[in-house]
């Protein structure tokens, strides 16, 4: 029997039963698994950059251009994923991008340049904006409301163990070089999970036609794409290479594109982002906010791991793991805190943003006192991830707290797609700072460190501009 992906209801939809308990515990892990995917490819870059680099040559661009190119294509292309599974049906698009996914990974693991590996990352990321918007409608879909609770709950733990298995996952398989192949074996891997997910999806996912009567905004995500792709080329060349008539005109470019994608958004019928968000002060505060810490905190991860084996000479497995406390940090406060943010509110997020410059600070202590022993920064990078941890997702709770329900769905769109053009905007912005501060690796880090410390401390007091609290509704 098959069954439709709209119009869920207690019952199923348009009347057939929802499918049996098995079934839907196979589709969840189904969900779970793509979901799983593209957040490892999202962050084992940060540990296998020295590496590729030192194979492939390409600079300081190509470390920035790795992990900004699949934030990049991912983040624009996010909304416009979800609208497309809407149109053509979810199963469609989801069977679609993990294929697609599949393939740009096989291929970012046999590029043979920079260019090429670059190109791959972007096409790897723009089939995973396929994949990643589907997940929820398809759950929605196939498990009653009432026990749809026990599958969203799965998600913070799933996600939260594959950021701390994905990076320590890559620098194992770099460290084993396996019949050679060194860092190309964590883009090789994806060609079995993403073909076991892949067969798993096709036999499982329930059908469904799509409504042909949704619009997408092409015009409007193009103009996005481009504004965003001219913005990083311009920052990244101009930082990698000075200040040429090339960068400056596609800095200047990018802020064109980008006031035209600000008219197409006010113009257009069907909008990436509903204009009646961007007037409403709470949600364009979270927005900023967003923005600028996911920028500060993705550039943090990005240096710490570079100051690991460049600085320090870890081995990419020995970064990973060395990285661990952080991501246990995030693991805990994201479980402890999903209770807190109904009481707390936007104060939360203030006490996550003050933990976090706290652990900043603590780490930019010691590595300006080289007291960074074997032990020695496993406090403040803990420290570091309890901060972070409190803010993914109590930022974004807060943020939503006045709109309509109307709104919700671009709301919910729109934050994730920023979430991750801002880990683009750090992974490239502070890496910057990073590669252009001389004086060698310890004091690159310190300056780094710094610039996100003052930034973690610009965002405190705007937090006040946010809504009290979070929906009513969002964490009984």
């Amino acid at each position: 029997m098959t069954h439709t992906l709209r119009d869920a209801d207690e019952n199923g939809l348009h009347g057939i039963p929802h499918p049996p308990a098995r079934v839907r515990w196979a589709i969840l892990g189904v969900v779970l698994a793509a979901d799983v995917l593209d957040l490892l490819d999202g962050t084992i870059t940060n540990i296998a950059a020295p590496t590729i680099t030192h194979d492939l040559g390409g600079g300081t661009s190509l470390v920035q251009w790795l992990g900004a190119s699949y934030a990049l294509a991912l983040g624009v292309l996010l909304v416009l994923g979800g609208r497309l599974g809407d149109l053509y049906g979810r199963r469609r698009l989801f069977l679609t991008g993990l294929a697609g996914f599949t393939t740009a990974s096989v291929a970012c693991g046999l590029a043979p340049t920079p260019g090429t590996l670059v190109a791959a990352r972007l096409v790897q990321g723009a089939f995973g904006a396929l994949v990643v918007p589907q997940g929820f409608g398809i759950l929605g879909a196939t498990w009653p409301r009432a026990q749809i609770g026990k599958a969203y709950s799965l998600f913070g733990p799933v996600m939260g163990l594959s950021a701390v298995g994905g990076p320590i996952l890559a620098g194992l398989l770099i460290d084993a070089d396996l019949a050679g192949l060194g860092w190309r074996a964590m883009f090789l891997i994806n060609l079995v999970l993403g073909g076991a997910a892949l067969f798993a999806a096709a036999r499982l996912l329930p059908h469904d036609t799509g409504d042909r009567t949704t619009t997408v905004d092409l015009p409007g995500s193009a103009l996005l794409g481009a504004t965003m792709l001219a913005l990083l080329t311009g920052l990244i060349q101009g930082s990698a290479h000075g200040w040429t008539a090339f960068p400056v005109l596609a800095s200047l470019a990018g802020l064109a594109l980008f006031a035209a994608f600000c008219h197409r958004q006010r113009t257009a019928p069907s909008p990436l982002i509903r204009p009646s968000l961007l007037h409403n002060r709470g949600f364009t505060s979270g927005l900023v906010l967003g923005i600028v810490f996911f920028a500060a905190v993705s550039g943090l991860l990005y240096v710490v791991s570079l100051f690991l084996q460049q600085g320090l000479g870890r081995s990419p497995a020995g970064a990973a793991l060395a990285l661990m406390p952080l991501s246990a940090g995030i693991v805990i406060a994201s479980i402890a805190c999903y209770r807190l943010i109904a009481r707390l509110g936007r104060r939360l997020v203030l006490i996550g943003f003050l933990v976090t410059l706290a652990g900043t600070l603590h780490l930019l202590a010691l590595v300006a006192a080289s007291g960074t022993g074997p032990w020695a920064l496993v406090p403040p990078l803990f420290v570091i991830g309890l901060g972070m941890g409190a803010c993914f997702g109590s930022l974004y709770d807060v943020t939503i707290g006045d709109i309509t329900p109307a709104e919700a769905g671009s709301a919910g769109g729109s934050l994730g797609a920023v979430q991750q053009l801002a880990n683009a905007v750090g992974a490239a912005a502070v890496t910057s700072v990073y590669f252009h501060s001389g004086g060698g690796e310890k004091h690159a880090t310190t300056v780094s460190l710094t610039v996100v410390a003052a930034i973690t401390l610009l965002c405190c007091p705007l937090v006040r501009l946010l809504p009290p609290k979070a929906p009513e509704d969002q964490h009984h």
